[in-house]
């Protein structure tokens, strides 16, 4: 058993990652309309998500040894072991998604964190890089194209245009990484009104846990580690594997480490895709966008 070393072998670990009965699963499951689904795309904001909303509807609960075994991956939850992601401790339910409107359950509520898709590359590299793939055996630049040939339907701009279509829904809050970073306390109001959680109290107590130092104290419970002891196995990966999901909190990063070349192809992907149906130029307009909507 050895970690992939190029993309081909990566992508083959990937598609064992999670198993058709879990996924069937997780998109059977119908949502009472007080479940909350928090589903950004990878490396958008989802376990920054996945704190807040539980922070709040907790009001500080840190009993736990990863933020999956409270707030569950509903497409992951079975290949967990866990049987009943509905049976959890706190309400409002809560759930984790990286999944599309298009394909998530319906009846419940939804939260997602849009994020300069570059950032979120850069991001996501360095998350899967010594885990999916052997440190440094796949270069940045490799990946990008990668990322960017990625058209299945859940590639970041799908992910993207599905769901600022329903940007108007009463159902869906829409916020930004960026706009979070910049005022974390109105983000955690604007969540807080969304779930129906209205004591002075928590939000305070959520805001303090969701910023950077206290999630960096308290990092083991958001690294993924008991993911790595369901599933690294099945995708035949080696034990040992290290995955952080508390980055430093920087935005700008991609447009640092990418040529212009590759920065070319990012923005004519995305007028390909949010540019051509929304009249959106660059992701630059998403954050100024959701706040003259009220939102972050």
């Amino acid at each position: 058993m050895r970690r992939p070393s190029n993309i081909q072998e990566m992508l083959l670990a990937f598609e064992l990652f999670a198993t058709d009965e879990g996924k069937e699963r997780g998109l059977a499951y119908v949502p009472d309309s007080t479940d909350v689904f928090i589903s950004p795309y990878a490396k958008c904001g989802t376990t920054w998500m996945q704190q807040i909303v539980h922070g709040l509807r907790s009001c500080g609960d840190m009993d736990f040894s990863e933020i999956t075994q409270v707030v569950p991956w509903i497409e992951l939850a079975h290949d967990m072991g866990v049987e009943n992601p509905s049976q959890q401790r706190f309400s409002p339910r809560a759930f984790k998604s990286h999944l599309n409107w298009d394909e998530i359950p319906k009846g419940g509520r939804y939260i997602v964190v849009f994020r300069d898709p570059l950032d979120a590359m850069v991001s996501l590299y360095n998350f899967l890089n010594g885990w999916f793939f052997e440190r440094g055996s796949i270069t940045l630049p490799e990946f990008a194209d990668y990322y960017l040939g990625y058209r299945d339907g859940r590639d970041y701009w799908r992910h993207a245009v599905s769901w600022w279509r329903q940007r108007n829904g009463p159902n869906v809050l829409l916020l930004s990484y960026e706009g979070m970073k910049s005022d974390l306390g109105k983000a955690v109001e604007l969540v807080a009104d969304f779930i129906g959680v209205y004591e002075k109290s928590a939000m305070n107590i959520a805001k303090r846990q969701a910023e950077l130092s206290f999630m960096k104290a308290h990092e083991h419970q958001f690294d993924d580690h008991l993911i790595h002891q369901s599933r690294d196995a099945d995708c035949g990966l080696p034990a040992g594997g290290v995955s952080t999901k508390v980055g430093q909190g920087v935005s700008g990063t991609g447009k640092i480490a990418l040529d212009g070349k590759t920065r070319a192809k990012f923005n004519s992907r995305w007028r390909e895709t949010m540019g051509r149906e929304f009249n959106l130029g660059s992701y630059a307009e998403i954050p100024p966008a959701l706040a003259s909507a009220g939102s972050l």
